[in-house]
């Protein structure tokens, strides 16, 4: 496949300057961070298709993929290749889904995550092909659990719902805003969304950090898809204080902020919260000391919902979410990479396992605006094509991958 250079980024001059001072003011430190849990207010109108990716992105990735450019076309080509994108799949709906401690027991847990990836991945084949088969698969599956689910329970309910909201609503985004033909239950997936979903993720989490990102992560999504102006911002809001309380920052003190809901009010408190770790520098997340894994959770639907934020007209990624992104990403990328780790880190060992998460952040922060992301950028390009988790990311060197839109 031969290499074809991105097209040049269409900025005013009025933007390009603003993401440059925007850049150096994140790179050297000296943008203060006024009113950090102020909420970004619902657009006076939605964007459409606006979860996650916009029109503009998935025209970029289309336009690359039929091309046969790199790293688009290999990403396109794991994509189709993977289970999710098959055409025989037959959705596993149950009108309860019970989750508990890392799915056990497993009442559907992993049939509801995996059929709402698959629903977003056959969106996307949609796009790029105009297979009108792909997007009936997609409405095939959204269909039988708009049909049939009723509710979650069990210890692990919001997180499950969490993790499969976000891929439902994606999925639902282009379905409903791109897709040519019809879904005549459209309707009756949105209401399965404000009903089951919604009331599980609205109000947050005071378990670890990755539980609240994600919560609101689809909350926000279902809120664009719904166009419902004050669960948007009630998740924004839960967002920004969450953010704050995730990632440290050397600004916020001697100790990491915290969620007030949690009554972390000794240092005692916080140090346990933090996994033990009680040495705080800046780009350490409230779960790096746990794993990376959840960490990349908690860092992914950060990045997701920055990205969603910004395709609905106000760009976090110049505010302290931007900065603590960044931060994080550097951090946790240096150690994937297999820095030497010091004593004073969670003990002197970390364990390993970002996953596929690097993709949307390091391309809005280094090839929007221009910040030197070398750790991230290391392991991005070295993690390519980033595929799935299979939770609730997929697919994003495909969507995200140095895309200018």
């Amino acid at each position: 496949m031969r290499n074809i250079p991105a097209p040049r980024r269409r900025k005013s001059p009025r933007s390009a300057l603003a993401l440059t001072a925007a850049a150096a003011m994140l790179t050297t430190g000296l943008l203060s961070w006024p009113g950090t849990q102020r909420a970004a207010a619902a657009p006076t109108a939605f964007v459409h298709p606006g979860v996650t990716v916009s029109r503009a992105q998935l025209d970029f990735a289309r336009a690359q993929v039929l091309a046969g450019a790199q790293p688009w076309k290999s990403a396109y080509d794991q994509m189709t290749a993977s289970p999710y994108a098959s055409l025989s799949r037959t959705a596993k709906p149950r009108a309860v889904v019970e989750c508990g401690p890392y799915s056990n027991p497993n009442h559907g847990c992993t049939d509801e995550r995996e059929d709402a990836i698959a629903a977003y991945t056959d969106a996307l084949a949609w796009y790029v092909t105009r297979d009108d088969r792909y997007a009936k698969k997609a409405i095939e599956l959204m269909d039988a659990w708009s049909a049939t689910l009723m509710d979650h329970t069990g210890s692990n309910a919001p997180l499950q719902t969490a993790w499969a909201g976000s891929s439902w609503a994606k999925a639902a985004e282009l379905i409903k805003y791109t897709y040519t033909g019809t879904w005549p239950n459209a309707a009756r997936f949105a209401t399965l969304l404000r009903n089951v979903y919604l009331p599980k993720v609205i109000n947050g989490s005071n378990s670890n950090g990755n539980w609240e990102l994600t919560m609101m992560e689809a909350a926000v999504g279902i809120s664009v898809f719904l166009e419902d102006k004050a669960s948007y911002d009630s998740a924004m809001a839960r967002f920004r204080t969450r953010t704050a309380a995730y990632v440290y920052l050397s600004s916020d003190g001697d100790l990491p902020r915290t969620v007030p809901s949690q009554n972390l009010n000794t240092r005692d408190k916080i140090v346990s919260y933090w996994q033990g770790q009680s040495t705080f520098v800046t780009g350490l997340t409230q779960e790096t000391c746990r794993d990376f894994t959840h960490t990349g959770y908690g860092m992914s639907s950060l990045s997701h919902v920055a990205e969603t934020s910004r395709i609905q007209g106000q760009d976090l990624y110049g505010t302290d979410v931007g900065e603590r992104l960044r931060q994080a990403l550097g951090f946790q990328s240096k150690y994937e990479l297999g820095a030497a780790v010091p004593s004073w880190l969670c003990g002197g060992s970390v364990k390993r396992g970002l996953g596929p998460v690097t993709e949307v952040g390091y391309n809005a922060l280094h090839n929007r605006l221009g910040i030197a992301m070398t750790n991230t950028r290391t392991l991005t390009e070295q993690n390519r094509p980033a595929g799935t988790n299979n939770l609730f990311v997929a697919w994003e060197t495909l969507t995200d991958g140095d895309n200018p839109d």
